[in-house]
């Protein structure tokens, strides 16, 4: 599917690799909608590439479908669905303490990561369905974002792990369901990237983590995700499949 002139929804647009896929996808002529819990942050980046900006809690359907109309009004349906939006955490199952890690942690992590896109995806879907395929039989595409702690999760990332195992699990099923629609669903696994999270840490732990990434020896650039996610939008054939983008990285226990 060509990305000129359609409409696209980015949630977690306002920064790290969210604000990287709505700025690609602008450069590239979409008209793009940016979702985040930050309205200031969305705005700042809105403003910069001539999109739009809507608060968003991707955990709660009102406040979805109020931003699908929002960008629906503006710029037409989304053919375009990135999924950018989640948090991470670590919390050991049992503490120094010798207390079990509060449940509402984890089911904070699950419901947002994975329960949240899944709700993005079911409500931008069924608008999605209605609208007539472009030529190819196509009417969009859907992007999840994993992680590679889907696969090889730390110590302390149960919660983590289990949400983007989750989006993993999913996406197959999710891209047999659409595909009567001619809607597809790719996801990717993101390893060590360059995100506003990451740069928050000390300059000799980012040295050290990038270390562990056998090639190329340094963080990922966001930059670097969203030319992948651009890539699946642009690659019909691709679909139902989960790209682990990472350097070669697997993850150490702790």
């Amino acid at each position: 599917m060509q990305i000129q002139g359609h409409s696209a929804l980015v949630t977690g647009g306002a920064s790290g690799l969210g604000e990287a896929v709505a700025r690609a996808l602008a450069a590239a002529g979409a008209k793009v909608a940016v979702l985040d819990v930050n309205q200031a942050a969305a705005e700042r980046v809105a403003a910069d590439i001539g999109g739009l900006a809507c608060a968003c809690d991707i955990t709660d359907t009102a406040s979805v479908q109020a931003a699908l109309d929002a960008a629906t009004a503006r710029h037409g349906v989304p053919r375009i669905v990135m999924n950018i939006a989640g948090i991470g955490t670590a919390k050991r199952v049992v503490g120094k303490d010798g207390q079990p890690a509060p449940l509402e942690d984890f089911e904070r992590v699950v419901r947002i990561n994975l329960i949240g896109t899944y709700n993005v995806i079911r409500l931008a879907a069924a608008r999605l369905a209605a609208e007539a395929p472009l030529d190819d039989g196509e009417r969009g595409m859907m992007l999840c974002t994993a992680s590679v702690a889907a696969y090889d999760g730390q110590v302390g990332q149960e919660a983590y792990s289990a949400s983007k195992g989750g989006i993993v699990g999913m996406t197959l099923p999710l891209a047999r369901d659409l595909a009567q629609w001619g809607i597809r669903v790719v996801t990717i696994a993101p390893g060590l990237f360059l995100t506003p999270l990451m740069k928050q840490l000390p300059e000799p732990v980012q040295q050290s983590l990038a270390a562990s990434i056998p090639f190329p020896k340094r963080l990922g650039h966001p930059e670097e995700f969203a030319s992948l996610a651009l890539e699946a939008v642009r690659n019909t054939h691709l679909n139902g499949e989960v790209i682990r983008l990472d350097g070669a990285l697997r993850m150490a226990p702790r």
